[in-house]
């Protein structure tokens, strides 16, 4: 039987207007399975620790499971990967970490575009790091030391965990802003034990790793990576006090496959945000060397944007090609 037109258009608009009910119903509806964190890095480092710290409060927020898989390689990108090629469906979320930022530059070779195809959910917070010396080291002041790199110049080892880690970035944008020469030494294993020895004269060594020996004085904190100086250390100054926009700290956050529906975004950075804020959670963060910050999705894309384009400049500047 043919309808006639007038009917066709009523029963067209009331498919419209159902449309949005329809989404809004499958909105409230997730989560309805386990959602699972996977962590582009091993068991046990701080972006793991958080995740397994987040995971049983919004587990209780959302009704429903976080697992958590350690999916790690290539510096990130395996992990992420992983979440690139899963359903938009909010299932499968990446802790993100600053270096994925910097993929792109590092690996020109991937088969995908980070700032491009992960969703940004929610920012945890940024994981600085204390510019670090031997405690025998002539320079007490940032500005000392960039008078004396200037003044012997390659002859300054810069220690870091490896080629294109964040804090081997963070070394290199100091390098960058300020005009010094380091010599990078990278590390298969941990380089505290030279850098106390003084063997290395510097690093841009982790917060948690370093706290304890720049309490007790077996290293001298020049300067944070923060952009603001950070209340576990409030009389090391941030290094942007002495070298105009320098901010090179890491940071952790939330992504989602690119297309996953604005409605569970939303929900799951009001639930996450909800989670941070509470101040046991809080505590237990900056115990992890992470200081937490709330954003939205819109605002923490633009941080990873932004990361991904100085990154990719700092590398390009010092010529950081990975083997």
């Amino acid at each position: 039987m043919k309808l006639p037109r007038r009917q066709i258009l009523r029963l067209a608009a009331g498919a419209a207007a159902l449309a949005p009910l329809v989404r809004s119903a499958s909105a409230e509806a997730y989560p309805s399975r386990p959602v699972e964190f996977i962590v582009d890095l091993p068991a046990g480092l701080a972006p793991d620790v958080a995740a397994r710290l987040i995971g049983p409060p919004l587990s209780q927020r959302l009704g429903q499971p976080i697992l958590i898989e350690n999916r790690p390689g290539a510096g990130g990108n395996v992990g992420a990967e992983v979440v690139v090629r899963a359903a938009p469906d909010g299932y499968t979320l990446l802790v993100m970490i600053s270096g994925n930022a910097a993929s792109g530059a590092l690996y020109p070779k991937l088969t995908f575009n980070f700032v491009r195809d992960i969703a940004a959910v929610a920012f945890i917070g940024i994981t600085p790091f204390a510019m670090a010396v031997h405690p025998s080291f002539p320079a007490k002041t940032v500005p000392e030391f960039i008078a004396y790199a200037k003044a012997n110049p390659g002859k300054i080892n810069m220690a870091s965990a490896g080629v294109g880690t964040a804090p081997h970035l963070a070394g290199a944008l100091f390098m960058m802003l300020t005009g010094v020469d380091l010599i990078h030494v990278p590390y298969r294993t941990s380089y505290l034990p030279d850098l106390l020895a003084g063997q290395v004269q510097v690093s841009f060594v982790a917060l948690t790793a370093a706290i304890g020996y720049i309490r007790a004085g077996k290293l001298r904190a020049l300067g944070v990576t923060s952009a603001n100086r950070l209340g576990v250390l409030p009389d090391v100054p941030a290094i942007s006090e002495f070298v105009p926009d320098y901010e090179g700290s890491g940071w952790l956050g939330v992504g989602a496959p690119r297309g996953t529906p604005p409605e569970i975004v939303d929900k799951l950075n009001k639930e996450i945000n909800a989670v941070l804020a509470d101040p046991a959670m809080n505590t237990r963060m900056v115990d992890l060397g992470v200081e937490t910050e709330p954003m939205s999705p819109a605002e923490f894309g633009e941080l990873i944007a932004d990361a991904s384009e100085k990154w990719a400049k700092v590398i390009k500047f010092a010529n950081i090609k990975l083997d």
